[in-house]
């Protein structure tokens, strides 16, 4: 960290694409860690796990929270995989970013990623889920734009994704190296 720089505390909360990519032989990383290798001031408080909907990361809120001075809630695609409702995973979201505001933290949310093993069935719930994260008042981190491959629309780019799920370390770290900023 460059001297003098204030570090900045950040609360990540989410399913696989938060926590990382362990599967990948190259190297363990998630979009945190390359955040925080982009621009080493950010700090993490990361509470996330394979698998998870939004209404499990909802319960990691308060703790995540403590002692940081922004928050950001990434989640959904477990809900749309597990045929949950969008309308019920774009309410557990809000919910979330509320909370977050609630505390007096700064709150952005990331949009699903394409998801090229559930393609082409969940491209229209990811884009619905998308349209109702961008509605929701915060300001969004661009995971699917991305990573989406602009001649397959709906999918990552082979060389983003490591399994056709999740993002490969070079996935993470172009999710890592966006504009971050919360507000």
């Amino acid at each position: 960290m460059p001297t003098g720089a204030t570090p900045i505390r950040i609360a990540a909360i989410g399913d696989s694409i938060t926590a990382g990519s362990p599967w990948d032989d190259d190297e363990t990383i998630g979009w945190p860690a390359a955040a925080a290798a982009a621009d080493p001031r950010l700090r993490f408080t990361v509470r996330a796990a394979h698998g998870r909907r939004t209404d499990e990361i909802a319960t990691w809120l308060d703790d995540a929270a403590a002692g940081v001075e922004a928050l950001v809630v990434q989640g959904g695609i477990n809900d749309l995989a597990q045929g949950r409702p969008i309308a019920a995973a774009a309410a557990n979201l809000g919910s979330m970013i509320r909370r977050g505001q609630a505390l007096g933290l700064r709150v952005a949310v990331a949009n699903l990623l394409p998801w090229n093993n559930g393609w082409p069935d969940a491209e229209q719930p990811i884009r619905e889920l998308n349209a109702s994260i961008d509605a929701l008042g915060v300001p969004v981190l661009p995971f699917h734009e991305t990573l989406e491959d602009p001649a397959r629309p709906g999918r990552m780019r082979e060389a983003w994704t490591s399994d056709g799920d999740h993002p490969s370390v070079e996935g993470y770290r172009r999710l890592g190296e966006l504009a971050f900023v919360v507000p």
